[in-house]
């Protein structure tokens, strides 16, 4: 019995020391299970987007293995991806706690990081052109639709695009260049010349005292030969996303097509409405609907008017200057006398010119399809053109003053409807509708070429003045000066009036040059 008694407790110690060495082993050896110590959270939930995706033993290692999650996706797609991510993580202190192995955390991040994608940006190009900007899948497309600018001109197509890096640009910035396709040939096989020594030496000196030979006609190329953008084309590298994207050929379409633009256009001396037309390719009553200072074809222009042309121009520029053999007949500048006795505004041609003919190389320039220079290289003149010769005079013409005090303007220059029976459908001045017996006085000083009755005019004044040009005052109703007496600017000539054929008390005025009626208000100071 004391045996036995002494046996039971011998197996109670050994089944304890079993006990002990197992724990031992399990702390050591079975690193999945977290040994328990009296130290706060020893275990770590980890939830990504909301989606348990295993547990850690630490909170350090999830941001690594989140790490290497975004990275396996990345790799996947060679776009850049948009993913929402965001970790939850829940610690608890634990005496016995399995963690999960860190590949199948992985893995359970990856799987919830692809359904997570909401946006794949893909690789994109910028192009930008003064304000605007179209956005283009590759480099290729956007080759293609600087080409296709440059092609509208380029019917051999004898010059390509290329794109560089702007070195002056902190960011990566492509700048375009426009290149002789026999240039950038050239460039890419790097050809060297292989003259070197006493060889290189003499083609130098030949070359320097080789002398000059005149070409002839035949010697010029004719067509293209220079072609580049006037505007500044930027390509910026970009991500986003395929809705952002426009398809090349709706690229090529907005950057090609023309859009009407305003641009004042400034008269210089020798234009006329005509001459201005044909040089804008705008018909002339076109012009004449934009500017509100013209009336009719016989509109007055001064040289530094500014005029309204609307022109039809592309979103890109494209200068170039092409060399043309021409056969054509021309004209020399005018000539011109100056006349210090005479007015600015009086004129008188001494010589008619006649043209010339000649052949010529001449180098034009444009900008898209409108001609900005051109310069003969190589004339052969047929026979002379002869100038015209103008004598023209240099002082300033006088000012002309409104010839009343107040008065309201009733009735403007040029065509009306339904005026009072008797009178033009063309009115050849202006009314101001004001009170019998108002004064008039002289719009400029001059002398009186007429004062008197004058049919429809009623009583009437007619002023000569030193410019050659004539105002009347007319539907007057008393006359205070007489014919051949001079008179000063802005001196009482008359009081207004309803005489003749009029519709009520009002002055009639008038300014003609050259014998004809203008817009008086065109001239009045």
């Amino acid at each position: 019995m004391k045996y036995i008694t002494r046996n039971h407790k011998r197996l109670r110690i050994r089944g304890i020391e079993i006990a002990i060495l197992a724990v031992i082993i399990n702390i050591f050896f079975l690193p999945a299970y977290t040994p328990f110590e009296w130290s706060g959270n020893n275990t770590f939930t980890v939830f990504l987007n909301g989606v348990n995706v295993g547990m850690t033993a630490t909170q350090e290692e999830v941001g690594d293995i989140l790490k290497e999650a975004r990275r396996k996706i990345a790799a996947a797609s060679p776009e850049l991806v948009f993913i929402d991510a965001e970790i939850t993580i829940e610690g608890s202190e634990v005496l016995w706690g399995k963690v999960d192995d860190p590949a199948m955390v992985l893995n359970n991040m990856v799987d919830v990081l692809f359904d997570s994608r909401h946006q794949t940006m893909h690789r994109s190009y910028t192009v930008k052109i003064n304000e605007f900007m179209v956005n283009l899948a590759s480099k290729e497309e956007v080759l293609t639709l600087l080409r296709a600018a440059i092609n509208q001109y380029d019917a051999e197509k004898k010059y390509d695009v290329e794109l560089s890096l702007d070195a002056e640009r902190e960011l990566s910035v492509l700048t375009s260049e426009v290149l002789a396709k026999e240039e950038i040939k050239a460039t890419e096989a790097e050809v060297v010349s292989t003259s070197a020594g006493i060889d290189l030496l003499v083609e130098e000196i030949f070359a320097s005292v080789e002398p000059a030979v005149e070409k002839d006609f035949e010697d010029y190329d004719n067509g293209l030969i220079y072609i580049n953008f006037g505007d500044t084309v930027e390509v910026v590298e970009a991500y986003l996303s395929k809705d952002e994207l426009t398809d090349i050929d709706t690229a090529i379409a907005e950057i090609t097509k023309e859009e009407e633009k305003s641009e004042i256009y400034e008269v210089v001396e020798g234009d006329t409405l005509s001459a201005i037309s044909l040089k804008t390719n705008i018909p002339m009553e076109k012009i004449i609907e934009m500017n509100e200072t013209l009336e009719d074809e016989k509109s007055i222009i001064r040289i530094g008017d500014g005029l309204v042309i609307t022109v039809p121009e592309p979103e890109i520029t494209i200068e170039r200057q092409e060399e043309r053999y021409i056969e054509e007949d021309y004209e020399e500048e005018i000539i011109y006398i100056d006349n210090d006795e005479w007015y600015t505004n009086q004129t008188k041609t001494l010589q008619e010119p006649s043209a010339g003919h000649r052949k010529v190389v001449a180098l034009t320039s444009y900008r898209n399809n409108k001609e900005v220079s051109r310069e003969i290289i190589k004339e052969e003149i047929t026979y002379e053109a002869v100038p015209k010769i103008v004598e023209r005079g240099t002082k300033i013409p006088p000012i002309y003053l409104k010839p009343l005090m107040g008065g309201r303007l009733s009735s403007g220059f040029g065509k009306r409807s339904a005026p009072t029976r008797g009178a033009s459908t063309y009115h050849r001045g202006v009314d101001w509708a004001t009170p019998v017996g108002t004064a008039i006085t002289s719009s400029a000083a001059g002398t009186v070429a007429k004062a008197g009755w004058g049919s429809g005019y009623g009583y009437v004044v007619y002023v000569n003045h030193a410019d050659g040009r004539q105002t009347r005052y007319a539907h007057l109703s008393k006359i205070l000066v007489s014919t051949g007496q001079t008179v000063s600017q802005g001196q009482k000539i008359a009081l207004s009036g309803n005489t003749g054929i009029s519709s009520g008390p009002h002055l009639h005025f008038e300014i003609l040059i050259g014998g004809s009626q203008v817009n008086p208000l065109k001239y009045l100071d």
